[in-house]
């Protein structure tokens, strides 16, 4: 028979769509979730989209007929959604539980619904780690959505993305110092590699690095570059640097942790191409370190996006500092910002916007959900160039985790795509105290 779950507020806030993801089984939401999503229907944000987008789907199944015993229809090889009211706790479970709070009347109503159900499973869906606990305490199957999970071995081959391979000197010769400087890969392996693939070569003791271009069907090599006065101190941040540079991949993700130049390196290459676009637009989701919020801010647009734009400035800075004042460079710098060639954009305004020939760089995204980042990748117009950068492992939002936040879902979903390349640095650069910190803490 087909299982029943019921499924908790954050589950539909995180993905409006899960009520179809579950094939053929049947949906139940408690009327306490109803109750928290009318909370959550006013605003921009993304809570907000989700929550009403949940209502207006629900509105439309239901459109001209009633629930009946089992639900409605969700869809064609689809199960059942149902709406369930409110029900108490056995009287086993009323001490256990005392306080009237939304969690425990979801907890309560999924317990009724496994009762009232002896012959199917039954199970709890939730994100929150404490309710789930509260359910398998009170003898409730409980689980966690993975619908968007990354398996751990997509994890891993995220972050190993630079393969070490062995060619002939005569081969590494043509790539490092041909007329061309590219080699078939037919000279390196048996089986076609995926676009972009990055390799690392042993020339004569030196490291050699390069790239499967699949236009091209060679491997390519990745050239020392400098962008804007900013040089890579390692082979990762080399590869970065070329993918950021390179007009041919639109599409940029790095990923690594605390100082390893990932905003630095974007940043760079935006302004080493600022004649090649008409904007440079600089912006990271308004998310503070572990919900340490002071409070609303005040003033304009600008006034309250710079709180969250500063290590964006703290880069923008270390820029600056890589030329004389008043030199050529640093007044093109001041000019950029002055006639907002170079701005800083809230991302909440993204949604309905068509970016055309625009450099954008989004910090911090880790801190995206995967429909976020879909939202923003899907503003692209013509000639525009997204890098996505951010650290996995410093997530700040509450219903994110290495496995299922957007940046991580970015480079699972487009991996393999010629328009798309992904650089995991390691190496931290800004400090040796910073690396230590970033190892051992």
């Amino acid at each position: 028979m087909a299982k029943i779950f019921v499924l908790d507020t954050n589950i539909i806030l995180h993905d409006y769509k899960s009520v179809k993801q579950f094939q053929d089984n049947d949906i139940v939401i408690p009327i306490a979730v109803i109750e928290e999503l009318d909370k959550f229907k006013k605003g921009n944000d993304a809570l907000s989209f989700n929550a009403r987008a949940f209502m207006r789907e629900i509105n439309k199944l239901t459109d001209r007929q009633r629930f009946g015993p089992r639900g409605v229809p969700l869809g064609k090889r689809l199960g059942y959604i149902k709406i369930e009211p409110n029900h108490p706790f056995s009287p086993q479970f009323q001490d256990m539980f005392r306080d009237d709070i939304q969690d425990h009347r979801i907890l309560a109503t999924a317990m009724w619904v496994r009762d009232n159900n002896p012959t199917r499973f039954v199970a709890l869906v939730t994100k929150d780690i404490n309710l789930r606990l509260k359910a398998k305490a009170a003898g409730m199957e409980a689980q966690d959505y993975l619908r968007d999970r990354v398996d751990d071995e997509v994890m891993l081959n995220l972050e190993k993305e630079v393969i070490e391979k062995d060619a002939s000197s005569e081969a590494l010769q043509r790539l490092a110092y041909g007329q061309d400087n590219s080699i078939s890969w037919k000279e390196v392996q048996a089986k076609e590699p995926a676009p972009n693939q990055l390799y690392q070569f042993n020339f004569g003791g030196t490291p050699v690095c390069a790239r499967y271009d699949a236009r091209k069907q060679e491997i390519v090599l990745v050239r020392n570059s400098e962008a804007y006065g900013i040089r890579p101190r390692n082979l990762e941040q080399k590869f970065a640097m070329d993918a950021c540079l390179n007009p041919d991949i639109p599409l940029v993700s790095l990923t690594g942790g605390a100082g390893t130049g990932k905003t630095l390196i974007a940043l760079a290459s935006a302004l080493e191409q600022a004649n090649e676009y008409d904007q440079i637009i600089l912006t990271r989701p308004t998310v503070v370190l572990g919900g340490q919020d002071i409070g609303f801010l005040p003033g304009d647009q600008k006034s309250k996006m710079s709180p969250y734009v500063q290590p964006l400035m703290d880069n923008l800075e270390v820029i600056r500092h890589c030329f004389r004042p008043g030199s050529k460079q640093a007044q093109r710098l001041d000019a950029m910002v002055r006639e907002e060639k170079l701005v800083i954009s809230p991302l909440a305004y993204i949604r309905g916007r068509s970016l055309g020939k625009v450099y954008f760089i989004v910090d911090e995204a880790q801190n995206l959900t995967p429909h976020e980042v879909k939202t923003i990748i899907t503003r692209a117009g013509e000639g525009t160039k997204m890098v996505f950068t951010g650290d996995i492992f410093q997530i700040d939002q509450p219903y994110l985790d290495q496995w299922s936040n957007g940046l991580t879902h970015l480079g699972e979903k487009m991996r393999g795509q010629a328009l798309f390349e992904h650089v995991f640095l390691r190496k931290g650069e800004r400090s040796e105290l910073s690396e230590v910190a970033a190892k051992l803490l």
